[in-house]
């Protein structure tokens, strides 16, 4: 398992941020990793990622922030420090589509996502047997329009009970209430089977076949208070021909939402993304 820093950085676009970065970290005996960059010209920003071994690193996570403080205040720095041997604690939602699900467990367990999934909450009880399974608790939690407001309080409580850091939509079939949206900013992911921003909303692949394209995609994307227009984290296609019914094209698109699901856990839980004017950057 390895034992690294990552640090996440926003600030005005300025001359000299690589510089003050790297000396510090040098000052510090930290052996960098991983460091890459954007600068938005139009939002005179720029944006970093930059990861580093703490084996020799003398500065403790504690002490950061102070030692950091200068840095971050010459260049008006707003600033994250992620330790890779603190798990992200993952939640999963589901209703009774269970692809979503089965890949993101099966990608958990093969080590692939280096986080921990404690729990899964479901509307359905379709899910359980593979969620127990994988031996995670499973959670079985009615929602209806007369107890949305009761469920969703379940809901949180579990969310603090397990300390979790992220939420994950993988075909979870309800529309969240503003409020539990304002809880979790940046921290729910959520999966539209279509390539954003077409056919927002319910029944996207039916919709696709009625419009005659020929591409359908999928999208995971952050979860706002505006429905399927949060920042995009990933996105991919596959082509689709006349000849293709209904059917065809949820089948073709199941393979497309386990993939992009997938590859938005895993760039949120390595620390990869910064968001802004609801745009991603993902560092590779």
């Amino acid at each position: 398992m390895k034992n690294t820093a990552t640090l996440l950085i926003t600030c005005p676009d300025a001359k000299g941020i690589v510089a003050s970065i790297a000396d510090f970290l040098y000052q510090h005996n930290a052996n960098i990793l991983h460091a890459d960059q954007h600068q938005d010209a139009e939002n005179n920003l720029f944006l970093m990622r930059v990861e580093w071994d703490l084996a020799n690193f003398n500065v403790d996570e504690t002490a950061f922030g102070q030692a950091f403080a200068p840095i971050a205040t010459r260049f008006n720095m707003t600033w994250q420090l992620k330790l890779s041997q603190h798990k992200t604690r993952v939640a999963i939602m589901v209703s009774q589509y269970d692809h979503c699900l089965a890949d993101l467990l099966h990608r958990h367990k093969s080590g692939e996502l280096a986080c921990e999934i404690p729990l899964v909450i479901s509307n359905h009880r379709d899910t359980e047997a593979l969620v127990k399974f994988y031996g995670i608790d499973f959670h079985y939690i009615a929602v209806t329009k007369e107890n949305k407001t009761e469920a969703e309080a379940a809901q949180f409580k579990l969310f603090a009970d397990y300390n979790i850091d992220l939420i994950v939509l993988a075909r979870y079939m309800q529309i969240l209430s503003p409020d539990f949206v304002a809880r979790y900013p940046q921290k729910i992911i959520n999966i539209h089977h279509s390539f954003l921003p077409a056919f927002i909303g319910a029944r996207p692949y039916h919709r696709a076949f009625e419009r005659g394209v020929k591409l359908i995609g999928a999208t995971s994307h952050y979860v706002t208070e505006v429905l399927d227009e949060g920042p995009i984290i990933e996105q991919d296609i596959d082509r689709i021909s006349h000849r293709d019914q209904v059917e065809d094209l949820i089948q073709k698109g199941r393979d497309l939402e386990r993939v992009v699901l997938s590859k938005a856990v895993r760039w949120h839980i390595e620390n990869r993304i910064l968001l802004y004017a609801n745009k991603t950057v993902i560092f590779d």
